[in-house]
């Protein structure tokens, strides 16, 4: 096995081992990246000479006999709306042209103290504003959509260009391309994680996350970057969120909420066999099963839209106004639209969140965890509607945000995992959402099930 196809965990465990050095790790993602990324386009800048460097560091540290923990020397991608000292932050944006980050945002600055190598700044949809990404390509077909707007951070973990990456989700742009490209996506609870230093697209649903090849994998990531910042108005003390392995599966305190609504309308009959495959699993495993019904679902969309579009419109509002040419037309779009949206509007759904969360803390009181579909499968990149059985029909960007946006209203957080296949070989994914601040719960049933079948192949990134 070359080094790019290890998991953080397999690629920290050869290095504490003496049995890889950091340098040989980062050199065999950096050629991987020279191999797939003119393909699938994952990243916007690689900061090649900065990470052997960094990697060389890393070496000598270890060496002396400090190591500074299991991201130690360990190559990652960083979704281009996060700051990075000295680095263009482009959110795959004109508006963005020569811009530079003067400091590290908290997240890399964790990062950074846990020794972890960057490698690059992955691509996004403009300013995080879709579900698409549209420069980058799905690692498993290049004719279909990468998922958005963390496309770019998941195809490079899918395709061993880099060993995790971290995202950001506000309706989904985590787990949506996580599941799209058979890897692992966390959105944790809102405030876990600091999104100090970050672009904003919507601050009161806006999260930031990691892209994992597997769950445990997840868990040494949101450890480093997990905590209170003095620094974000959002930010929360929490508990702590890490999840040691067990040595045998065994879920049988855990009751599993399966949704009797919402979740497995319109996904597709292959996307509902697999995770219902998934969830009598972790039925094996000894988890009690619990039907249960989703409340306030018909308010989901216009809740999620009404606080998502004015908020992006009045971050945007200066250069909105002067350099609207520099936009492109979808975003554009989308931001003069807030513009339109009354103060009552927002109010309501302001309101509607509220009531929301309440539902579903009630909710969560009868159950642990809610399994459910993370999305439907990657559609053709020139698709824009989904025709379901029953007639209707669904514009692609709101038939992926769906099923992810309730995670957001609400702030619980949401852990989505590979599953399986359909008959055309793209991903699907499974997504697991608990009570604020249950993540270490998340974690375990999550690694629970991903014990249970073999180690997954990287994407081809043909």
């Amino acid at each position: 096995m070359r080094p790019y196809e290890l998991t953080l965990a397999a690629a920290a465990t050869e290095i504490q081992e003496r049995r890889l050095s950091p340098v040989e790790l980062v050199d065999s993602v950096l050629e991987r990246i020279d191999q797939v990324d003119p393909r699938v386009d994952a990243y916007v800048t690689v900061a090649a000479e900065q990470a052997r460097r960094a990697a060389r560091e890393a070496a000598q540290e270890i060496a002396r006999g400090r190591r500074l923990g299991p991201l130690h020397g360990i190559p990652a991608g960083l979704k281009d709306l996060i700051d990075v000292a000295g680095t263009p932050t482009s959110a795959s944006a004109q508006v963005r042209n020569g811009h530079r980050a003067a400091a590290d945002s908290t997240v890399a600055a964790r990062l950074r103290a846990a020794g972890a190598v960057l490698v690059g700044k992955t691509h996004t949809h403009e300013f995080a504003y879709g579900l698409i990404a549209p420069q980058t390509s799905n690692a498993w077909d290049g004719g279909r959509v990468a998922g958005g707007s963390s496309g770019g951070s998941a195809v490079a973990v899918a395709a061993g260009a880099a060993t995790f990456a971290l995202g950001t989700d506000t309706g989904g742009s985590i787990r949506v391309p996580a599941a799209l490209n058979g890897v692992v996506g966390l959105k944790p609870t809102y405030g876990l994680v600091s999104r100090h230093g970050i672009t904003s697209l919507s601050w009161s649903l806006d999260h930031v996350g990691p892209i994992t090849r597997t769950v445990e994998d997840a868990a040494l990531v949101l450890a480093a970057v997990a905590g209170h910042d003095p620094h974000a108005p959002s930010s929360l003390d929490a508990p702590a969120v890490g999840h040691r392995p067990e040595a045998e599966p065994d879920l049988t305190d855990v009751r599993v909420g399966v949704p009797s609504n919402h979740y497995f309308d319109h996904v597709g009959p292959e996307v509902a066999t697999a995770v219902h495959h998934a969830i009598a699993q972790l039925e094996a495993l000894g988890a009690r099963l619990v039907e249960i019904g989703i409340p306030m679902t018909r308010y989901f969309q216009a809740t999620q839209w009404g606080l998502m579009v004015p908020e992006a419109t009045a971050y945007h509002e200066r250069t909105l106004r002067t350099v609207p040419e520099l936009y492109q037309a979808d975003v554009r779009i989308l931001l003069e639209a807030g513009e339109l949206m009354s103060a009552g509007d927002h109010l309501r759904a302001q309101r509607a969140r509220t009531l929301t969360r309440g539902a579903w803390a009630r909710l969560l009181e009868e159950v642990d965890v809610i399994a459910a579909p993370t999305v439907l499968t990657a559609v053709p990149a020139a698709q824009e509607t989904v025709t379901w059985p029953d007639g209707t029909t669904e514009n692609v960007s709101d038939a992926y945000v769906r099923l992810s946006s309730p995670a957001n209203i609400t702030g619980v957080p949401a852990l989505s995992l590979p599953v399986g296949h359909d008959t055309a070989g793209m991903p699907i994914g499974m997504q697991l959402l608990g009570r604020p601040f249950g993540e270490r719960t998340l974690l375990r049933v999550g690694h629970a099930f991903e014990r249970t079948h073999p180690a997954r192949a990287l994407a081809p990134a043909a």
